[in-house]
This record gives structure tokens, sequence and C-alpha cells, in this order.
């Protein structure tokens, strides 16, 4: 609607889509930086954020009462992350790392965090240049609860038979111009991530939409195994490669 009218959630100009100035990020002292060590995988990336924007990092167990810390929820919100782990919400930033560190970063934070904890984040996220975007507190961020739901509806495809998990890339691809079709995504995202993401969101809210599919049934798990190498047992297995 918004290329016919020019205007929506977008704005065009001559088929253009206008995108808004990224806003600025209020350059903050650096701070003590404490991260969850809930996956090391994430972990490690945003230590070498710090380590390289010239932060001092605290490896202790347990943070300091001055420190930023740093979280990596996969479908919990920071209050319900940060409570988890027995953490002070209020130093608590949750950052989104199912897509990594290189393009955009999304930064998340408690309804108590205190304002210099989110300034801090968002300076610190920004020490590059690469853009950051600030959400309110939610289950799952933006970007993992899309992915999920993409890749649980291709799974769902894939169960009732509709098409072939090729073919159900492929028309993905293809018709909506996706990087991925929704059963590579998982492969590309991880299996036991997204699992991960579904599952607590779907506590969180009750919501069946995100009740994880149950493809591939286990007449097909042992094949998904030897074709992807992943655990068919205790996550699920996406492919592409055929049956």
């Amino acid at each position: 609607m918004g290329r016919k009218t020019g205007e929506g959630f977008y704005r065009y100009v001559d088929g253009q889509q206008q995108l808004p100035d990224e806003p600025a990020i209020a350059q903050a002292s650096p701070c003590p930086v404490w991260i969850s060590q809930d996956d090391p995988d994430s972990a490690a990336q945003l230590a070498e954020l710090v380590n390289t924007a010239g932060w001092p990092l605290e490896s202790t167990d347990q943070p300091s009462s001055q420190a930023l810390c740093l979280l990596t929820p996969l479908g919990e919100d920071t209050t319900s992350c940060a409570l988890r782990q027995g953490l002070n919400a209020e130093q608590c930033v949750a950052v989104d790392m199912l897509a990594g560190l290189d393009k955009r970063r999304s930064l998340m934070a408690s309804p108590i965090t205190l304002p210099e904890m989110v300034n801090a984040a968002a300076s610190l996220l920004n020490a590059d240049g690469t853009p950051v975007s600030k959400l309110h507190d939610s289950n799952g961020f933006v970007l993992q609860r899309v992915v999920a739901c993409i890749v649980n509806v291709g799974a769902d495809i894939a169960q009732q038979g509709v098409a072939e998990p090729a073919t159900i890339n492929r028309a993905v691809e293809l018709g909506l111009g996706y990087p991925f079709g929704p059963l590579r995504m998982g492969d590309h995202y991880g299996a036991s991530r997204i699992m991960t993401i579904l599952n607590n969101l779907l506590e969180a809210t009750g919501d069946p939409r995100y009740r994880p599919s149950p493809w591939p049934p286990p007449r097909r798990a042992s094949v998904c195994h030897s074709l992807t190498g992943q655990q068919a047992n205790t996550a699920w297995v996406y492919t592409n490669k055929g049956e």
C-alpha cells in the first residue's frame, strides 16, 4: 500500500523507500560491564565488542553493583531473564544475539532498568558506528518472534504433507524474496535456538501460535539426523536437502 500511495508504515518517493535518519546515540562514559554466560557463544561475541570498545569487563560469577549487566535471552523478556539469574533488573539490558552483531543491534531494558544503564548499553553497542534499536521489554524481542514463527509455520506445512521441504523453501525464497526459506532459516539460526524461543514464548503467553510443530516425525528423524548432524531427538531438524 505504501508504494501505491506514497504513505503507510514507510514513505515512498518516486517508488523509492525513504528511510528515516538514525536517532543519535548519546555517548556515555565507560563503565564496568558484566555479561551473562547463559549462551557462551553470544557472551564471547559481546566480550569481544566490550574489549574492542575499551570498556572494563567483569569476569566474576556475579556483577558488582556498578556494572552494566548484558543478558542474551531467547524468547524471554529482560525482567524474567534477570529474575531467573538472580540479578538486579535495575542494572540489566538484554541484547538480541539471534542474528549476531554485524548489521544492527537491538537492546531491550526492563521497566526498572536505570536510564544510565540503558544509555551506557546503547553507547557501547554503537561504539563502532553500528546502528542500535531500543525496544520495550517483551518476550522474544522482534526478530526472534518473527523468525521463530516463520520457521514454525514452514515446519507445520511440511508436517501436514502439503509440500516437500525443498519446495517450501523455494516457494518462499522466490515468492516473498526471503534470503532463506523457512526450513533453511531454521538451519541457519539453529534448531535448538528456535525451539527455545518458541517454548519460552509459549510458556510466557500461552498463545498456541508458539506451540512447536511436531515435524519431523520419528520415522524421518534418523534420516534428518544423518543429513544435518543435529540431534533430532532433542531439537527440531529443518532440512532442505530432501528426505
